[in-house]
């Protein structure tokens, strides 16, 4: 394993620990806002031999102690879950398989107080490849990317959880033989005024304007941010004050920082880093995933190839990143990862040695360090956290 090392030029930290893990706690999705007891871990899989759907653990963010995971739901290849708002509804993407019209679904499910899933509905993508899904802060809208016909689409969230179609359809162009589009990844900006979306295979994000009382989205002006070519833009995330959008980057290997204008929906790029060690000279890959630790102090990214997290310093005034180090995943394709709440833990993904493994984050350095926490799943590709409601 190639352990994460301390870099010269950290940013120092401003906040205690357990400032960081008071400002976390209090972005738990959950109807009671609790941090302090139970975790409940999703897990979204591609299901077969080893896995049957979504899985949850259970985490004491106290002491790290990470349960086995257990199947909370069948579905067929749930390759990303997200969590309504409430903290009382999940949403599943079933990127493939013997759905109604061949191109995916998107089901609705309730949470129940020990974690255990009950369905609510399902809806088409409007679609083909349904990969991601975003919630916007209120609840009543989420944007579905398809990655199979590189379209974007909505769908309309009720009181109950329930799922109802949407109308809107944004089905991005083939601009060439070598550039067919992808749509991967989707987000609404802090203040909820804009979404943003990856086109892998356009090299573009794209920026619409949310009206979150209607659920509409408009395309802004200008319509998107083009990345360097081939670069492949994946995943994206925004800082916490919503001044700067990262994208991770599947082909180039590199996290692309753009400067945000949250009054005009307009993203200028302001750096390029390359998410490999400098002393890598193996087959490179593609990254995965990219996610921003609750502090907003460090930003972590998966490779694909050397199989391991790079984690960055953030310079919260100018938005660029600086190279900490890297971490193995002590696995085979390092895809999807994710932070609890309190940003304590990390656990990630090895899709193709079937395994989850548990990491501990360092509150001061951003470090990483396994805990010994291993357990196998079957193709485990995305986590996500919310407090266990009693």
């Amino acid at each position: 394993m190639h352990s994460i090392s301390r870099n010269f030029f950290c940013v120092v930290a401003v906040l205690s620990m357990a400032v960081s893990a008071v400002c976390a706690a209090e972005k738990t999705p959950s109807s009671d806002g609790a941090a302090t007891g139970t975790t409940l871990v999703y897990i979204g899989t591609y299901t077969g031999e080893k896995s049957q759907g979504i899985y949850v653990s259970r985490l004491d963010p106290a002491t790290g102690s990470l349960s086995k995971p257990e199947l909370a739901a069948e579905m067929v290849n749930p390759s990303w879950v997200t969590i309504h708002p409430t903290g009382k509804f999940l949403y599943a993407a079933g990127e493939s398989g013997p759905y109604s019209g061949g191109g995916g679904a998107v089901s609705a499910f309730s949470i129940g107080p020990k974690g255990k899933l009950t369905m609510l509905n399902s809806q088409q993508p409007n679609g083909k490849g349904p990969c991601h899904l975003a919630i916007d802060q209120t609840g009543k809208t989420i944007l579905v990317s398809n990655y199979g016909d590189g379209s974007m689409s909505s769908l309309l969230v009720g009181s109950d959880g329930k799922l109802a179609p949407s109308a809107w359809v944004d089905q991005y162009p083939t601009l060439g033989e070598k550039q067919k589009p992808h749509a991967h990844h989707s987000a609404f900006d802090p203040s909820n005024r804009f979404a943003v979306t990856c086109d892998a295979g356009l090299d573009r994000i794209a920026v619409y304007r949310f009206d979150a009382a209607t659920g509409s989205l408009t395309a802004n002006d200008p319509p998107f941010a083009s990345t360097t070519a081939e670069t492949h833009p994946r995943h994206l995330t925004f800082n916490l004050d919503g001044r700067f959008c990262y994208d991770i980057d599947e082909k180039a290997m590199s996290v692309t920082a753009f400067r945000f204008n949250s009054k005009k929906g307009k993203l200028r790029q302001i750096q390029a880093i390359t998410t490999l060690p400098a002393d890598f000279t193996g087959k490179a890959g593609s990254t995965a995933e990219l996610v921003l630790h609750p502090s907003g102090k460090y930003l972590y990214g998966s490779n694909r190839g050397p199989d391991n997290i790079v984690g960055y310093s953030v310079d919260t005034k100018s938005g660029k990143l600086t190279l900490i180090g890297h971490t193995s995943t002590l696995g085979k394709t390092a895809r999807s990862f994710g932070i609890d709440p309190t940003g304590q833990w990390m656990i990630v993904g090895n899709q193709n040695s079937d395994t989850m493994v548990q990491f501990k984050i360092n509150q001061r350095t951003g470090e990483l360090t396994p805990t010994g926490t291993k357990y196998e799943l079957g193709s485990p590709v995305c986590f996500q956290f919310v407090a266990a409601r009693r």
